[in-house]
């Protein structure tokens, strides 16, 4: 614990950082380490979550699945397995934050992490695999747990800025991982990735032990039941449409997943192709998604304190708004797009819509929600978000296999200006 208390805290800001009550500019910069030493381990660890994904359907085959029908059925269950046991898990590790303290959560979440994805390099079956990715599920959720800390220790000034830049860690991590992953699967085989992986988590672990900084005091038990429960959580002004919001984000955002590699080949017409051109398409969304995540954050925190602009909220759900239409009605080109070169330009432009959403909504979630249930409020919001996430390439592919390639953009565009509009009239908080 370093620092001096500065006053005795008040019930609504118990279980936060000494950092969150700061003035808004002077006062020593502990936030700001704090801030960029979970930037590095949060890129570490979403580097390791996606440098074992691009070959799971290989090492599924490997661990004897040879039946190439059953393949794709297991890889599912890879990713749904761990996405069910996340939404069901992720309010329980958010009331913990609340009771016990959010880095405490981060390291749980790294080094659970590290351990599991180090076992799976020494799986002998199919099951013990899907076990260790159930447990994935349950013991991992570094982003919520890491955007749940840095809610607390930032100042509200700087929140949009602060989790822009955290998810421009996600993004980025999650566009170079596949790219190292995949030639580490090559050159070393399909076991040897998930050590790697192991080794990056404990690495982030450790700069969060190490590095991160939270003055946390546990409330008393009286404190505690004077917080409320979920039910009084879930009557906050706008929180219900925030997890609408959040749903539709990832349930959109993964819609065109299992699909995107076949219309790029479709329309580039040179299935050798395919996959190169797939992965520099998403690569370039995952830059224009990254810069957008922290400008956008940046611009929601300026616009919410300039005069009359009607506090942070406003400003961010300005942001929300126009970050989600604009990737609505970028889906709609997607679709009708005749070679890569177009795509790969729309999907430029898609990125810098997609990539401002979830600062934007996160950011609101912190500003309206009190700063001692913010972990369990990211633990509801991880469950929506993994819902969406788990229950979206399913109803892309059954969309794509009734209708064609095209009609998934379109109904993955329609679905985003419903949350725009949503996000517009419904989400008011306490403005």
């Amino acid at each position: 614990m370093d620092g001096e208390d500065l006053q005795p805290p008040a019930l609504a800001d118990v279980g936060r950082s000494d950092q969150a009550v700061s003035p808004r500019h002077d006062g020593p910069p502990r936030w700001r380490v704090t801030l960029y030493t979970m930037w590095v381990a949060q890129f570490l660890a979403m580097i390791g979550f996606a440098f074992v994904m691009p070959f799971i359907p290989f090492y599924i085959q490997q661990l004897g699945v040879t039946d190439p029908r059953a393949v794709p059925i297991w890889a599912g269950l890879m990713v749904t397995g761990s996405g069910v046991t996340m939404s069901l898990v992720a309010p329980l590790w958010g009331w913990l934050a609340d009771r016990y303290g959010r880095k405490l959560m981060v390291q749980r979440a790294m080094f659970g992490g590290a351990l599991i994805l180090s076992l799976m390099a020494y799986v002998r079956n199919v099951h013990q695999l899907l076990a260790l990715r159930v447990l994935q599920g349950v013991f991992t959720g570094t982003v919520a747990a890491s955007v749940a800390l840095i809610s607390t220790v930032v100042p509200i000034a700087y929140m949009g800025y602060s989790l822009g830049l955290m998810q421009m860690s996600v993004f980025t991590g999650n566009s170079l991982g596949p790219l190292l992953g995949g030639a580490a699967a090559e050159h070393y085989g399909y076991r040897s990735p998930f050590l790697i992986t192991g080794g990056l988590l404990l690495v982030a672990g450790l700069l969060v032990l190490f590095g991160a900084k939270e003055r946390f005091r546990r409330p008393t038990r009286e404190e505690h039941a004077a917080a409320g429960s979920i039910r009084e959580l879930l009557r906050a002004p706008g929180f219900v449409m925030v997890l609408s919001v959040y749903t539709l984000i990832n349930l959109s955002g993964s819609f065109v997943g299992p699909i995107f590699p076949l219309f790029v080949e479709q329309i580039g017409g040179d299935p050798r192709r395919a996959a190169a051109q797939t992965g520099l398409i998403l690569a370039v969304t995952g830059v224009t998604s990254a810069l957008a995540a922290v400008m956008v954050g940046r611009l929601s925190d300026r616009y919410g304190q300039r005069p009359g602009g009607g506090g942070e909220q406003a400003g961010r759900r300005a942001a929300l708004v126009a970050c989600t239409a604009l990737a609505g009605l970028t889906c709609f080109p997607q679709a009708a797009a005749q070679n890569v070169a177009q795509l790969l330009v729309i999907r430029a432009v898609f990125g810098l819509g997609a990539g401002g959403m979830v600062p934007a909504i996160n950011a609101m979630v912190a500003s309206f929600v009190p700063r001692n249930r913010l972990g369990q409020a990211y633990g509801i919001t991880t469950t929506a978000s993994a819902l969406g996430w788990s229950v979206g390439p399913m109803l892309g592919g059954w969309a794509a296999s009734a209708f064609g390639l095209r009609v998934p953009f379109l109904i993955m565009g329609g679905m985003l200006l419903v949350m725009a509009t949503i996000a517009y009239k419904g989400i008011r908080g306490s403005d």
